[in-house]
């Protein structure tokens, strides 16, 4: 008797169905994607973010090859974090190096198109233009009209963006005329009184009538018929000022006038190494940018030498089984670690404040004098230093406690046999065995401290000022807080293209700072083999 073989004829309609629901899935995500990402684009590109624009657009055609192949499955749990990932960590790194490339800053936020526009905004009058009184009416909803009287006695309505009209004798929805000539109402406008309509500032920004013939209140009595200063002449690519013929051409994101006037706003532009050159060519550079730069390393250095240094010294103490209490001193110890560091700085500010600080209090009443902490480039460097220590000592003593807990005891023992005292063993065992481990985050430290701005901007702004510097610096300022003061602080406005073309600097220092160290103190991850 022949065995009846089992059929899979209903497995294969169930994966059938399956994989068609999957794919209708995918065609509906991908559907909802594409149409974000293409209303995403379009308001981008209207505001002339064209490097946005082209990540969204190579992102979106990623996730789409992603989802719609089905040999990159495993790569369709990994599309959303790769994505964050691409638009909150790559791009802002591409960004800021095409930033550091333009003249991206106040007075040069626009498009070009979106500049233009603005300028060609921009009314005057000629010395034909007409002049009128004028009286100010007001609608329930917020409305305005104005009343306007030539110096002929003719009479006008004038609202915005509809055409001046003339006002004839007896005409409808014209209100009783005082004295004056003026109606009290007008159409469902109420007259407003004159004190109030000439402290009203809404009146003076708004142009009544159509474009061509706009008219603008200029006075508390005159209003007149004011005409476009610019025009833009795409064929020279030009700004032509209609009062005076100037012609103003486009220069490094600026229309610029051969006598070297430029119009405001300018528009975003590529400007090349401009902001690297204006940059090492400033008077800074004769004078606190190397002082500033010296301050730095050593800050830096300092910092990751004393947290270090103290850490260790608390680990290794409580490193003794027998020392008493140590779980307890060494949790209470944790404590600045555990504290938001904004909130450390600013308590430790408040303490060494030279005239209600705790601390300049204590001095005072055993020395007699205390540290000018704010005032004396000195003291404030070291008030930086004791601050840091206090922030910083407790990560080095958590990681020094546990790679003391990893060197092996035999060791110790085999030196005591051979006579090494305690220095020895520190300077010969444990110093050496430590760095293995703790080495590249001294290094990481280091890299930290070297960008440390909320200190430095927090605790002093990184002040006292450095007298006769040429830009805005102080004696505690590092490279990072003097580049903020020097972009965003300096009176002149937000300068993001010079920002960022320091920022790629600092970049390149602190990367050869890094190399060299990993380079020239072996602690690469290969050393930990050799041990």
């Amino acid at each position: 008797m022949r065995a009846v073989q089992p059929t899979d004829e209903k497995p294969r309609q169930s994966d059938s169905t399956s994989t068609t629901s999957s794919l209708l899935l995918r065609l509906m995500f991908l559907f909802i994607l594409d149409g974000l990402a293409v209303w995403f684009s379009l308001v981008a590109m209207a505001n002339g973010h064209y490097l946005l624009v082209a990540a969204a657009t190579i992102l979106t055609f990623v996730v789409n090859v992603v989802f719609l192949r089905s040999d990159l499955y495993p790569l369709r749990w990994m599309a959303l974090g790769l994505v964050l990932m691409t638009m909150f960590a790559i791009y802002p790194i591409v960004f800021t190096v095409f930033i550091a490339f333009t003249n991206f800053g106040d007075g040069h936020l626009l498009t070009k198109e979106q500049a233009i526009v603005q300028l060609e905004k921009v009314r005057y009058l000629p010395e034909t233009g007409t002049a009128f009184t004028w009286t100010a009416f007001k609608t329930s909803d917020g409305d305005y009209l104005l009343w306007l009287r030539d110096r002929e006695g003719n009479n006008y309505v004038a609202k915005p963006g509809e055409a001046v009209r003339l006002v004839e004798p007896g005409e409808v929805g014209i209100g009783e005329l005082d004295d004056k000539g003026i109606p009290q109402t007008i159409e469902g406008y109420r007259r407003l009184n004159a004190i109030l309509a000439a402290a009203d500032p809404n009146l003076e920004n708004i142009q009544f009538g159509l474009p061509e013939e706009a008219i603008q209140i200029r006075s508390p009595q005159e209003a007149a018929r004011f005409q476009q200063k610019y025009v833009y002449d795409a064929a020279q690519d030009a700004i032509v000022d209609q009062e005076t013929g100037v012609v103003y051409t486009a220069v490094d994101g600026t229309f610029t006038s051969p006598k070297r006037e430029r119009l405001r706003p300018g528009f975003r532009a590529v400007v090349g190494l401009e902001n690297f050159i204006n940059f090492f060519n400033s008077p800074a550079l004769r004078g606190p940018l190397v002082r500033i730069t010296v301050w730095n390393f050593l800050f830096a250095f300092m910092s990751v030498f004393t947290t270090f240094s103290l850490g260790l010294l608390v680990a290794l103490l409580f490193n003794d089984p027998a020392f008493p209490g140590r779980k307890g001193i060494r949790t209470v110890l944790l404590i600045p670690y555990t504290i938001p560091s904004l909130i450390t700085i600013i308590i430790w500010r408040g303490m060494m404040n030279p005239e209600l600080g705790i601390i300049n209090k204590m001095l005072e009443s055993l020395l007699g004098v205390a540290p000018p902490w704010f005032t004396h480039p000195t003291w404030a460097k070291i008030a930086i230093l004791l601050v840091n220590l206090w922030l910083g000592f407790p990560y080095f003593m958590l990681i020094c406690s546990g790679a003391l807990q990893a060197i092996p005891q035999d060791i110790y023992h085999a030196a005591e046999v051979d006579g090494a005292n305690v220095f020895q063993r520190f300077r010969r065992i444990t110093l050496p065995l430590l760095l293995v481990a703790v080495g590249p985050l001294l290094v990481a430290s280091f890299v930290y401290n070297f960008n440390n701005f909320n200190l430095i901007f927090l605790f002093i702004s990184g002040g006292p000022p450095i007298a006769g510097a040429a830009t805005r610096a102080g004696h505690t300022d590092i490279l990072i807080s003097y580049v903020y003061n020097l972009a965003f602080a300096g009176g002149r406005g937000a300068d993001y293209g010079l920002a960022s073309a320091v920022t790629i600097i600092i970049f390149f220092i602190v990367a050869a700072i890094t190399l060299l160290q990993f380079r020239y103190t072996n602690m690469w991850e290969q050393v930990g083999e050799n041990v």
